[in-house]
């Protein structure tokens, strides 16, 4: 594996990267001329902390969100689904755009606190854990760059409260690269764990009717006190939902199966699909007699 930075987002940049540290001249307000230009042709991809914040902010459920605000598309050759922001129906611009700015700032996304830089990630030869880095983004409709402030980096992240979000987004957006990083070794997931992957990471409100149903619990053992927070705190349900796809998606042992229960589930499939059979084969015989019986 290379030094190469490699991208959990979507970019056509390969910039150098700069740390914390390192200082910024930018600032953003209403007075600018170039004010709302960068919402006006978004590409915005949303993690699953920016979608809950989102769905609290406007007080609907996950599959409205998601109807309403988003698009799918591909995050890799694989298939990984990825969430964008689905900008004004037959344009470019953001949703949440208005006159006076975003109507949702308190709870804008990822990216959007993030700009003019752009998040990037990556993981040295030899090295178990990614690294955090960040690029500058110069659009030439941005006349931010201009002002008169200097800040470092990390000072502007505390500003643009951005550093929660990385907080809560941090064990995705690893899983994000690892799949990245290893590549054809992994190779495309079943449909299943694809199905399983969107659902813990875009649907908080159905993977918490998931992982706290009856049949979920019949297989997984949960830590003491984690089920009533999984009940209680869609946070919660979101941080498991990382832990759950490492499980999925590389086999790693984040959630303790319950002795037997794989087998007897599999058991309860079988005699499922068997009764499944009988009711098809019964169902055709009928149909078959009560043809026979109006041709006579």
């Amino acid at each position: 594996m290379s030094d190469t930075p490699n991208i959990p987002y979507e970019s056509p940049l390969v910039p150098e990267l700069l740390e914390n540290k390192d200082t910024l001249q930018f600032r953003c307000h209403k007075g600018i001329d170039c004010f709302n230009e960068c919402c006006r042709n978004i590409n915005i991809i949303l993690t699953p902390y920016d979608l809950l914040r989102l769905k609290q902010r406007l007080g609907l459920s996950s599959s409205e969100l998601l109807n309403q605000y988003t698009d799918p598309f591909e995050m890799d050759g694989h298939g990984t689904p990825g969430i964008k922001l689905k900008p004004v129906e037959n344009g470019t611009a953001c949703q949440f755009m208005t006159d006076e700015g975003c109507s949702v700032y308190q709870d804008r996304p990822t990216a959007c606190r993030y700009y003019p830089l752009g998040l990037m990630s990556l993981r040295k030869t030899g090295k178990a854990t990614d690294e955090q880095g960040f690029a500058l983004v110069k659009e030439d409709h941005c006349l931010g760059h201009n002002e008169d402030r200097t800040l470092t980096i990390q000072e502007y992240r505390e500003e643009q409260g951005v550093t929660e979000y990385d907080d809560f987004t941090r064990e995705w957006r690893q899983l994000i690269l690892k799949k990245k990083s290893a590549g054809p070794s992994v190779g495309k997931p079943p449909e299943m764990s694809l199905q399983l992957f969107f659902m813990a990471s875009y649907n908080v409100d159905q993977f918490q009717q998931f992982v706290t149903s009856p049949q979920f619990l019949a297989t997984y053992q949960l830590e003491p006190g984690l089920l009533e927070a999984l009940k209680t705190d869609q946070l919660e349900v979101i941080k498991f939902g990382a832990r759950f796809l490492k499980q999925v998606l590389f086999g790693e042992l984040t959630i303790e199966v319950i002795k037997g229960a794989v087998n007897q589930r599999v058991k309860r499939q079988q005699q499922r699909a068997e009764e499944m059979k009988e009711l098809a084969q019964q169902q055709a015989q009928r149909d078959a007699e009560n043809a026979k019986g109006k041709q006579t």
